[in-house]
């Protein structure tokens, strides 16, 4: 029997690399649902591609476009709420790949329809973890990270207690700046900051691999999925990103994960779960095997790494905050507005503001909450920076 599908953010990077996946074993699957901001000819294709009845376009200006050409055999959306319209039992996989903060709410209201959810949106878990844990233990949804670090970690530790685990070291490559002096940095121009040395991604995740806050933000994901302490937890630098994660287990024991610099393969692992289905990849690299070049990231070269300090071991609004500031900052290098070391600086002040401080010691009690936070940092975060 053909398992059904659901892509939330099917045109972005990961929902291109699942989609992907599935036409190339199309026998497997049956996908009900696509969703899109406004990417109207990459959803078609995808839509007429796997024969997909069900289509959202969350932007209106765009679903009204598509709504003029009469598309036959496809029904078109315009917001999640649809979700009751569309599925009439629970599916069996769906992956949450729509970025940032939009992804929340879908993420949340789609898993009382889904027997397995994969989540590929940092933001989500990181700022609703608490309120994302809830829904999968009211529906016995079944979780799966699917960020290669994350996947990593879950593959081996999904059936061993916290408590038999020592340490789990995430791997950064370092980004373009790694070998760079700070002068260098100081001066860095956009161009420079895309330039990552294995990865390809869009501008937002490529700028804060530069930075490194997307460790800081894979390493308080881990905090929340796995409810390990931060004590538990190290970052590596490892610049060939072929180690995805490093586990030492009580016993003595040392696991290491290594995999190419593909999302094909937690992700195609995710969908298959928990049948072990062969995936061609590239042979054992022994080159890289033989040369890992593991060390400890520079605080000098890297001060995003300084904020770890002050992240709590459990979920608050204070993420949010650090979420928020940071995605306003890296729009606002990307518009040349600021200059790429300004982004961790103004992170800096932004959580010292006084207003919001009591936010580090609450818990989100709801998405509207989070979200209407999101707009007050993005707000005072622009103000702070534009003169």
């Amino acid at each position: 029997m053909k398992k059904k599908i659901a892509i939330l953010g099917s045109t972005g990077s990961i929902g291109k690399t699942t989609f992907n996946i599935i036409k190339q074993n199309k026998k497997d699957f049956n996908v009900l649902l696509l969703s899109t901001n406004k990417n109207i000819k990459t959803i078609l294709y995808q839509a007429h591609t796997l024969k997909v009845k069900n289509i959202i376009i969350t932007s209106k200006k765009h679903f009204k476009i598509v709504q003029k050409k009469n598309i036959k055999n496809i029904k078109i959306f315009n917001d999640f709420n649809s979700f009751k319209k569309i599925f009439q039992n629970k599916i069996d996989y769906t992956i949450s790949a729509i970025s940032g903060l939009a992804g929340l709410k879908p993420t949340i209201d789609i898993i009382k329809f889904t027997k397995k959810i994969a989540i590929a949106n940092k933001e989500s878990i990181i700022c609703g973890w608490s309120l994302i844990q809830k829904e999968l233990i009211k529906n016995k949804t079944i979780f799966i990270p699917v960020d290669s670090e994350h996947f990593s970690i879950w593959s081996n530790i999904k059936n061993i207690n916290n408590d038999m685990i020592n340490k789990v070291i995430l791997t950064a490559s370092g980004g373009p700046f790694l070998n760079k002096s700070n002068n260098y940095i100081k001066k860095a121009t956009i161009k420079n900051a895309l330039k990552h040395p294995n990865w390809s991604m869009g501008k937002k995740i490529s700028i804060d691999s530069a930075t490194l806050m997307n460790k800081v933000f894979e390493l308080i994901e881990a905090m929340r999925v796995f409810n390990f302490s931060k004590n538990q937890l190290n970052i590596l630098i490892h610049p060939k990103s072929y180690v995805h994660s490093i586990i030492k287990f009580n016993n003595g024991l040392i696991n290491i994960t290594a995999h190419d610099t593909n999302m094909k393969i937690p992700i195609f692992n995710s969908i298959y779960y928990p049948s072990n289905k062969k995936i061609i990849t590239n042979n054992i690299n022994y080159k890289i095997l033989n040369n890992l070049k593991l060390s400890k990231p520079s605080k000098n070269k890297f001060p995003s790494l300084e904020l770890i300090n002050s992240i709590r071991k459990k979920t608050s609004l204070y993420e949010t905050i650090l979420i928020s500031s940071n995605d306003t900052l890296v729009d606002l290098f990307i518009k040349k507005k600021i200059k790429f070391t300004d982004i961790i600086k103004n992170i800096k002040k932004i959580l010292k503001l006084k207003e919001f401080k009591p936010y580090k010691f609450k818990n989100p009690t709801n998405v509207k909450e989070i979200l209407s936070l999101s707009e007050l940092v993005r707000l005072k975060t622009t103000k702070l920076c534009i003169k």
